[in-house]
């Protein structure tokens, strides 16, 4: 077993690394946010606010994990630590309609500010560090993915 796969042993290695999802050879983030949809398919049945509260505890508690992993093997924002792509692909999904068309363009979305990191998405990459760091770049990404996506469906809607 690799050093990083015994981060398995531990349940914050589980939550940080969604699952196992994060240890993709390639592409970890898009990969960690592709595995989010699984749980996020049963979520999305969650009245509003146990749908937020899910959102906002899995934060928490992903704080706690991704710093546990950070600790183990040393590295700040380890790629391998996608649980910040599960709460940022949630957050843009969050009341987002019925049709498959709309999951690939939060998903789509959600990716995009998460690799450009518009400010305060960058902001929050460079100066914050540790399991917090770690986690809220991606869910102000997802904030931003929400707002897209919202207006997206806003101008739809209207046949625009």
């Amino acid at each position: 077993m690799s050093p990083n796969r015994a981060l398995l042993r531990h349940p914050a290695g589980w939550i940080a690394t969604g699952f196992g999802s994060g240890f993709a050879p390639k592409a970890s983030g898009t990969v960690g946010s592709l595995a989010a949809l699984l749980p996020w398919w049963f979520l999305r049945e969650l009245p509003p606010w146990a749908y937020l509260a899910v959102c906002a505890g899995f934060f928490a508690l992903s704080v706690w994990a991704a710093q546990w992993v950070i600790d183990q093997i040393r590295v700040d924002d380890p790629g391998l630590v996608v649980a910040d792509e599960w709460v940022g692909l949630w957050l843009t999904l969050f009341l987002l309609p019925d049709g498959l068309h709309w999951i690939a363009i939060g998903f789509a979305v959600f990716r995009v500010f998460d690799i450009l990191k518009p400010w305060p998405v960058s902001w929050a990459d460079q100066k914050l560090h540790g399991g917090f760091g770690s986690m809220l770049d991606d869910a102000l990404a997802g904030v931003y993915g929400w707002l897209t996506v919202s207006a997206l469906v806003a101008l739809s809607s209207r046949g625009l």
